[in-house]
């Protein structure tokens, strides 16, 4: 069993930052890759990144190359997710998630373990 608590989120300006961070409790995180999607009101859940369980490995979407940084610390167990350039269009529920792969991972159906969800919203 892994739980998974996302932290971090909030209102920012356009063109501004912010870094969500999860911290896991459980078993074998360096064993596991992990996961950030996000969801918008109306919208089904999407992906936006991932990273393989050792972190040499890490995917994003296309929206968010080049302004999103995932990494992860397999020794404080915790994983972040550092947003930069914010945007209206990034204004989404935020979940952190964990998969019994060892990959990377882009698939929802290949996560197993999600937290709550934390709220970014960028105004323009």
């Amino acid at each position: 069993q892994v739980q998974l608590v996302e932290s971090g989120g909030g209102l920012m300006q356009a063109g501004g930052s912010l870094r969500l961070s999860c911290a896991a409790s459980g078993r074998a995180f360096s064993t596991r890759a992990m996961g950030w999607f996000r969801q918008a009101p109306g919208k089904e859940r999407e992906f936006v990144a991932a990273i393989s369980a050792s972190g040499s490995s890490t995917y994003y979407t296309d929206s968010v190359k080049g302004r999103f940084t995932i990494s992860r610390d397999n020794a404080k167990n915790t994983m972040n997710l550092q947003m930069n350039s914010l945007k209206p269009e990034d204004t989404a529920v935020y979940y952190c998630a964990a998969s019994p792969v060892m990959g990377v991972a882009t698939n929802t159906g290949q996560y197993v373990y999600w937290g709550q969800g934390t709220q970014v919203t960028v105004s323009s």
